[in-house]
């Protein structure tokens, strides 16, 4: 029923306006994921392709300097911090989000994280002109603050932000733009491009030109309503901000809903990382994060990703054509993380976290399987590339979206900073762990490597089947009474 003025008087009308898609959500939910989960994409893939002319650069350097060539250890060194410096700046970036957030706002967190993107992107597209690889090194580290920041930031602020019928499916926007962002490395880092002697410092410097057009952009859009409600007891802007993000003036039901947490969270106060671990009433959330978290990368994406030039060269795939395969591989990626944003609403968080985990799990029992046997037999170097492809399409539906959504999901506004602060420092550490480990696995084991993270992936699924909850289109109160009763806890609901 429609009244004068062209307002819908039920409160179904309302909650479907409510729920829809505007051009200021789709707006601020496109600018936050391409100046920041882009960019984390970007910056996982980039020096993939340049590496043996960035490593000659590193020689070239090294010899005008001393007058003698590097020897190939110290090379070997310098190439493994130049990599893996990333993932630890990404940890130390993880670590700053909580007091971040808290201070500055879920918006001003990420206008100040690309200060960190901007200036790493300016050193490491002029460390050729100056002479200098220590400075790519260095812009690595700040490049991963930037990373661990980003990836912890943005799906916390454009959760907050979110309709619930709408929470997952903008929860997984992030994810897309990591994958988008690592296509366009292998893309530009194509020999043709940029992944070449003269190109390489272009390829390198390009990750600040998103930042930028973050930074011109953001300020135009609102705060997270719940930071500024909940946190800072602005009802007026969070009113406001609500009203511009849904399209409609009457937004009374989220302002007591937000309402309804604040109270029922009054008596913790702000969760500190510490308090955290040690409050009872959120045991079965923490435990659930940390083992979503570790599992997604424990689970070997970064492994198969690394095995994948080899298994194709070993089907026969001609070395000149195997970047153009890497290329495809990373197509296929996003766009099963683009299907992960359209069927998230429609299937759960739960059921793609399943079958993400059992399609990597089976694809990785028979990866192990077919490279033992493909010198002896010749179809099996196939049956590779399918497993490879098949553990891809798992991983991308479920293990590398999912969890940071349920992060902003099984956590209320008083201790979701603390928490993403520990996802995102698990999820850093174990990425650098398997960074660091595999070489040595896969020295010692062989395929058999990945009989060990197919184990991982079954012992995660098997832990998601008994304990986390499908937190599809309901509140973030409701979902709080979910885990209370496991957790053997009251919720504190005072009423009006």
């Amino acid at each position: 029923m429609k009244l004068k003025g062209g307002k819908q008087d039920s409160s179904e009308g309302r909650e479907g306006a409510r729920g829809k898609m505007t051009l200021s959500l789709a707006l601020v939910a496109l600018i936050s994921a391409f100046g920041s989960s882009f960019q984390y994409g970007y910056n996982v893939s980039v020096i993939n392709s340049p590496a043996p002319y960035m490593q000659d650069f590193y020689n070239r350097t090294y010899l005008g300097r001393t007058g003698v060539p590097m020897d190939r250890g110290f090379q070997t060194l310098l190439w493994s911090l130049t990599v893996s410096m990333f993932p630890l700046g990404g940890f130390f970036g993880s670590l700053m989000v909580w007091p971040m957030v808290n201070n500055c706002g879920r918006k001003g967190t990420l206008l100040i994280n690309n200060l960190f993107s901007i200036a790493a992107a300016i050193l490491m597209g002029t460390s050729e002109l100056a002479k200098t690889f220590e400075v790519i090194i260095l812009s690595r580290v700040v490049m991963g603050i930037f990373a661990g920041l980003a990836s912890n930031v943005v799906p916390m602020f454009l959760g907050e932000m979110s309709p619930k019928n709408l929470r997952g499916a903008i929860g997984v926007v992030p994810q897309l733009f990591i994958t988008i962002g690592i296509l366009a490395a292998q893309i530009l880092g194509l020999n043709s491009i940029l992944g070449n002697a003269k190109g390489w410092p272009v390829l390198v410097g390009l990750t600040g030109i998103p930042s930028l057009i973050q930074l011109l952009t953001l300020p135009f859009f609102p705060e997270s309503p719940r930071y500024l409600l909940i946190q800072k007891g602005n009802e007026e802007q969070a009113r406001r901000a609500l009203q511009r993000l849904r399209g409609w003036e009457d937004v009374d039901d989220e302002i007591q809903e937000m309402y309804q947490e604040d109270r029922s969270e009054k008596e913790e106060g702000q969760f500190s990382v510490l308090s955290l671990f040690t409050f009872r009433g959120l045991r079965w959330q923490l435990i659930s994060i940390i083992i979503m978290m570790a599992g997604q990368q424990l689970s070997g994406v970064n492994g198969v990703f690394y095995y994948a030039d080899r298994i194709f060269e070993s089907a026969g795939v001609h070395s000149s054509s195997i970047q153009y395969v890497t290329v495809s591989i990373g197509a296929i990626n996003v766009v099963m993380t683009l299907l992960a944003v359209f069927i998230v609403e429609s299937l759960g968080r739960r059921i793609l976290l399943l079958a993400g985990f059992v399609l990597c799990s089976a694809s990785c029992a028979v990866l192990t399987l077919a490279l033992n046997l493909q010198t002896t037999v010749s179809w099996m170097s196939y049956l590779s590339i399918v497993c490879v492809i098949a553990y891809i399409i798992g991983h991308a539906i479920g293990p590398s979206p999912i969890p940071p959504v349920m992060i902003t999901e099984m956590f209320l506004q008083s201790s979701r900073p603390a928490a993403f602060m520990v996802g995102g420092s698990v999820h850093w550490l174990s990425n650098f762990t398997v960074g660091l480990v595999f070489l040595y696995m896969e020295a010692g084991l062989g395929p058999y490597s990945f009989l060990i993270f197919c184990a991982i992936c079954v012992a995660t699924m098997l832990y998601i089947f008994f304990i986390v909850p499908e937190t599809k289109n309901k509140t973030f109160m409701e979902i709080n009474r979910i885990m209370a009763k496991r957790n053997k806890v009251e919720v504190q609901e005072s009423k009006e």
